[in-house]
């Protein structure tokens, strides 16, 4: 690159090329701008702004790359993985049908269709057509294995090249609920090793999320493989140059997956300092705010999470619904009530729906506004009403609100909506409760519609009012001899009842029963007569630690060892006079020779 800047030639794209390969990709895209658009220069744009993860950028280049009508299968295949980043999979049907892509066809299989198959399925998977994609990761994977076995690829290398299709397969699985076979995917991707390095990313992360809570630091043992161990502050580098081939998405998934294990496992001051490190990494996402505020919520510091979402939500309005959501979830758990249904009413994406107006009517009533309760029924009411929708959910809505109205005292308004359910279906609940609610307010008009309520079967030939003037039953106190005649076919029935004989134990005489039982064997032993207590051992016991003697044995001992040491002191000391007077007498002995 370096004699290319000395050349009389403009080599600004091969250059900006080569810095895309070395994953220098602000560099590269910092050389192309300026430049011609032309095919190229867009196709490799955008490229560089897919690995950026700039989705919406990268597919104004793929805009304006197709009024160049390229009919390329790549440009095909990529337009497709960028609508699916942007969010927007939705839209790949049609676009496939605008390019004239149809999977079915035998033409296409031979040409590249394995990648398109498998886009196209990812795109089935954000819109939840999981049967669909299913289907087409089903084709992809035959496809491929077609393709590879005409190349002559052995068993382990075509499951090593399949192995992307594998893992998104198991991830279908475990968004239908089949979790012990996606699981059993993932754990054999990671034990046989028998895929490349990403997918072996994605394995351990989907892992980990199918796990939970369960085997927490082994899952934080597994991620930590995927991270380089870095000096450096605020320093994250995955291993193996994953940087590179995963996803803006996918690493922001695997580092989530990493904080929240941190929080599992009490390790707060590693997952504050990841969090840190995530902040300036996506600056654009939303979910390092999000572990954020949980961080704090671990550590206790509620107000400090209810700040930090605040805040975001003030500065990014238009991309801060799950935000919100986290806001009130914290603050309706913290007792603040009236910041978590500030919270929600600032989705107006969701204010119709029935567990948003559920959870608001509850706030509402915890805060003892039944006025603002009542009128987030009514909007939600209105809502529906202008609704085109085909599962539209007012009589359900309605209902509800008439029930809360009337247990708040709300008689007319109450009755108001009744009457709506009575013309709209005309059902049996809502007849009665308008003649209930009714006879609060207008007892004639309450008659008149007791009159169109169906009669109870069974109840024609009951004469009510006698019903009223007849007397009601009387308690009886105590029991009453009853006389029942028996017919004597039936007593001599009774009386004709042959007599079993009894069933002795084995080896038992009858005859020579043996002394009869103990009348007491049934009663504890301290309460037979024949119960003799054990008597007392009144000799002296030694109580107390063990080694521990009495006061009276210690000094009876203290005295006979003193009277012992005297005794031998006195017959130590006549010995040694003994000898004195010997050597004395030797003296003199000596003297007298001498």
């Amino acid at each position: 690159m370096r004699a290319a800047e000395r050349l009389p030639i403009d080599l600004s794209y091969y250059k900006a090329y080569c810095y895309y390969r070395q994953n220098k990709l602000q560099e590269a895209l910092d050389l192309l701008r300026g430049q011609e658009e032309d095919a190229a220069i867009l196709q490799l744009e955008s490229q560089i702004l897919y690995r950026l993860g700039r989705m919406n950028d990268c597919m104004n280049s793929y805009e304006k790359l197709q009024k160049f009508k390229i009919d390329s299968m790549d440009l095909k295949i990529n337009i497709i993985a960028a609508l699916v980043a942007a969010g927007r999979a939705s839209e790949v049907q049609t676009a496939m049908k605008a390019q004239k892509v149809d999977l079915t066809t035998r033409a296409l299989r031979d040409t590249r269709s394995f990648e398109l198959a498998y886009n196209s399925a990812c795109s089935l998977i954000e819109d939840k057509k999981y049967s669909e994609a299913k289907e087409q990761l089903d084709l992809a994977k035959r496809i491929g294995k077609e393709e590879l076995m005409v190349e002559d690829y052995g068993e382990d290398e075509i499951e090593y090249e399949l192995a992307p299709v594998s893992a998104q397969l198991a991830y279908v699985q475990q968004l239908q609920g089949q979790s012990q076979e996606a699981m059993q995917t993932y754990v054999n991707m990671i034990n046989k090793k028998a895929a490349d390095t990403s997918s072996l990313a994605v394995a351990t992360t989907n892992l980990i999320s199918l796990k939970g809570t369960k085997d927490a630091a082994d899952s934080l043992k597994k991620l930590d493989r995927l991270i380089e161990k870095s000096t450096a502050p605020n320093h994250l580098q995955l291993v193996e140059s994953l940087d590179f081939k995963l996803s803006q998405r996918q690493k922001e998934a695997l580092y989530s997956a990493r904080v929240l294990l941190l929080l599992h496992t009490n390790k707060t001051d590693q997952a504050h300092e990841l969090v840190s490190a995530l902040l300036g990494m996506f600056r654009d996402s939303v979910f390092p705010v999000l572990l954020q505020a949980a961080v704090h919520v671990k550590e206790k510091k509620v107000q400090k999470a209810e700040e930090v979402l605040s805040q975001y939500s003030e500065k990014h309005p238009e991309n801060s619904k799950g935000v919100l959501l986290a806001l009130a979830q914290i603050a309706a758990n913290a007792n603040h009530f009236q910041l978590a249904a500030d919270s929600l009413s600032k989705i107006p994406d969701i204010q119709h729906m029935p567990a948003t107006v559920a959870t608001l009517v509850a706030l509402r009533e915890r805060l003892g506004d039944s006025n603002a309760a009542a009128s987030v029924l009514d909007s939600a009411i209105q809502w529906w009403k202008n609704s085109m929708t085909g599962d539209n959910k007012l009589d359900l809505f309605t209902r509800e609100a008439a029930e809360f109205k009337l247990s708040h005292g709300r008689d007319e308004e109450a009755c108001l909506l009744y009457e709506e359910l009575v013309k709209s279906h005309g059902s049996t609940e809502a007849l009665a409760g308008l003649v209930v609610t009714s006879a609060r307010t207008n007892l004639e008009k309450a008659e008149q519609y007791e009159k169109k309520l169906k009669p109870l079967p069974g109840l024609k030939g009951v004469n009510v009012e006698s019903l009223e003037k007849t007397s009601a039953a009387r308690h009886v106190e105590g029991p009453q001899d009853m006389t029942v005649d028996v017919p004597e076919e039936v007593k001599k029935q009774k009386a004709k009842k042959r007599k079993r004989k009894p069933r002795y134990p084995k080896g038992f005489d009858p005859a020579n029963p043996g002394p009869p039982p103990d009348p007491e064997r049934w009663l504890p032993r301290r309460e037979r007569s024949s119960y003799r207590p054990k008597r007392k051992d009144k000799r002296a016991q030694v109580r107390g630690a063990q080694g521990a003697v009495s006061r009276e044995t210690a000094a009876t001992n203290a005295s006979g060892s003193s009277k012992g040491s005297q005794t031998t002191s006195s017959s130590k000391t006549p010995a040694a006079n003994t000898d004195q007077p010997k050597a004395s007498n030797k003296s003199r002995k000596k003297k007298s020779r001498s």
